[in-house]
């Protein structure tokens, strides 16, 4: 898993605040009229105009492309197994999770767990009836079993295509579905692992699985997941600087210590408070674009802040006037932009800093206007 860093990509203001060049006494008039010229003046040739336009404020963590978290299954067969898929085999619907003494656990789809025998009732009046009889009917009907109708009634008919839905599978044609002969997932599964081996006894968990589609994971410090909430745009850079849109799909709701951190001086328990980290998952709808990749580090962009139709400048445009604030100093174009004297500041007020840009305001600035960018 990366390791939780936080880059800011903008400048940050008051870094850029402190790197502008400052204007001694001059005021905003232009001083005395006196234009010395030449290098000595301190004035740059370079000059800008002021453009309208999007700041974006954006901030980049670590991530991990993989298949997601693993997840544990603990089959309820009883018996011995005898056969497991191998690492990374794709699991779907109808298709066979294990075997336990040679009898198929299938994978069905749904979200209810298989928690009753599903069978015809003694009493005709009275037959099974629920929601989890509809769930696995819908699953009958999906894998091209017909003859019943799929409602919450486990009926005769129902029965008569559970037993041909046995002999296609090798099982006995009992027209019963036993607890252990089939397990719900929401969708197809990827095996991550086998935790047995053939031979043992079908008890405990005996294999984990992951999603079948990849998906990034930021461990995010505890105190900065402002950014993500569940349906957040990200933009995922790949190793060779291709880019993927996600979405924030969880977050995870238990913080756990940063590794290695924590120490021995007493102050261990504050510090692993500080370090800790949450799980953020991002979905990528786009899993041809991330072509053959697995388990790669990638860097994980979003949004912090946002400004749109706003006037801004260069960072290096800023000059420190000697009022205090900041300011412009605008370019000697015959005196369109000022009266000529060359030297001329305006004040502005500054607002978001962002690659390299930043917003400001004032009476005196509007869009086109040509400013120096000073030496």
């Amino acid at each position: 898993m990366g390791v939780g860093r936080r880059s800011v990509l903008v400048a940050a203001g008051a870094v850029a605040v402190s790197a502008v060049a400052v204007v001694g006494a001059l005021g905003l008039g232009g001083g005395d009229g006196s234009d010395s010229g030449g290098s000595d003046s301190g004035r740059g040739d370079r000059t800008v105009r002021v453009t309208r336009g999007t700041l974006v404020d954006e901030t980049a963590v670590d991530g991990t492309l993989d298949h997601g978290p693993e997840v544990p299954f603990e089959t309820r067969a009883e018996g011995t197994i005898t056969w497991l898929p191998k690492a990374e085999k794709t699991v779907t619907r109808g298709q066979t999770l294990l075997r336990v003494d040679e009898k198929p656990v299938v994978l069905l789809y749904g979200d209810l767990p298989m928690y009753r025998e599903l069978a015809v009732g003694r009493d005709p009046d009275r037959p099974l009836r629920g929601l989890d009889v509809k769930q696995f009917e819908s699953n009958l009907a999906m894998l091209g079993y017909s003859g019943f109708t799929v409602d919450d009634t486990y009926s005769q008919l129902t029965a008569d295509a559970v037993k041909r839905w046995q002999r296609d599978l090798g099982r006995p044609r009992t027209g019963k579905v036993g607890i252990g002969d089939i397990a719900y997932m929401s969708g197809p599964i990827r095996i991550a692992r086998t935790s047995v081996r053939v031979g043992a006894q079908a008890t405990g968990n005996v294999l984990s699985y992951t999603s079948t589609a990849r998906s990034v994971t930021v461990e995010a410090p505890a105190g900065e997941t402002g950014w993500a909430e569940r349906g957040n745009r990200v933009t995922v850079e790949l190793p060779d600087g291709h880019t993927v849109k996600g979405r924030v799909a969880e977050v995870g709701q238990d913080a756990s210590p940063a590794q290695g951190g924590g120490g021995g001086d007493g102050g261990s328990d504050g510090d692993a408070a500080k370090n800790a980290k949450v799980p953020v998952l991002i979905r990528i709808k786009d899993q041809e674009a991330l072509g053959q990749l697995n388990s790669t580090p990638v860097t994980v962009r979003y949004v912090g802040r946002k400004r749109e139709n706003v006037l801004t400048v260069p960072v290096a445009a800023l000059v420190a006037l000697a009022e205090g604030g900041h300011g412009l100093e605008l370019a000697d174009d015959g005196g369109t932009d000022g009266d000529g004297k060359g030297n001329r500041f305006v004040a502005v007020k500054t607002g978001l800093f962002a690659n390299g840009k930043v917003e400001v305001s004032g009476s005196a600035v509007r869009e086109g206007l040509k400013v120096r960018i000073p030496e």
